[in-house]
């Protein structure tokens, strides 16, 4: 069995573990990456943002990933999560690719390969959660197959949810060998990132 949860033609997503602080601090504190969060993450912040996935692993069998070439260059997160909007557990897409990555389509390649494996681990829709002014993330999420449903205030904060169901989605990468965790059925019970606001990475300044 592969170590990595997904591979693709140019990536492949793992596990976070704590060998892993250094990489998430960068980029969770660059504040061009968490422009539209309410502020850069603290490295304390960090270390509970991998503990946090390394919950989410152990509980619902993913979470936000590390995401790397197939060299071993680190390039971001990305991953599904939980998410409570209007009163709902959604599963959210979520991403964050450092500045000196972005613009390369890697986010796009991840956050389809994620939709793939929401589907082939029976979740039956997925929302992405991302701040109006966020042109290039909407961007990412239309070319991922999902579509805008509504606007919605979470923590005080506008925002647009775009959702789909994953196996409808036509936009896919060359994919190979995903294996998702348990297959989830009905509501997400679980615990949530107490600070991550309002979704986990659609919200960062230029993902394509």
């Amino acid at each position: 069995m592969s170590a990595y949860s997904i591979e693709t033609s140019r990536l492949r997503l793992r596990q976070m573990t704590d060998g892993d602080l250094d990489r998430m601090a960068g980029l969770l504190g660059d504040p061009s990456v968490m422009r539209h969060y309410p502020a850069p993450k603290s490295r304390a912040d960090a270390q509970g943002w991998i503990d946090w996935n390394k919950r989410n692993y152990a509980d619902h069998g993913f979470g936000l990933w590390i995401m790397e070439t197939p060299e071993g260059t680190f390039l971001g997160d990305c991953g599904l999560t939980i998410q409570m909007v209007d009163g709902v557990a959604e599963v959210e897409v979520g991403y964050h690719v450092r500045p000196e990555h972005q613009g390369q389509g890697y986010a796009t390649e991840a956050a389809a390969a994620c939709l793939e494996f929401a589907d082939q681990a029976g979740i039956g829709r997925v929302v992405a959660i991302i701040n109006p002014a966020n042109i290039p993330s909407q961007r990412v999420a239309v070319k991922c197959g999902l579509a805008l449903e509504r606007r919605t205030v979470m923590g005080g904060l506008e925002q647009l949810i775009f959702a789909g169901d994953p196996a409808l989605l036509s936009t896919r990468p060359h994919h190979r060998g995903p294996q998702p965790g348990t297959p989830l059925s009905g509501t997400y019970p679980g615990p949530l990132n107490p600070a991550a606001g309002a979704g986990t990475g659609c919200r960062q300044s230029a993902p394509e």
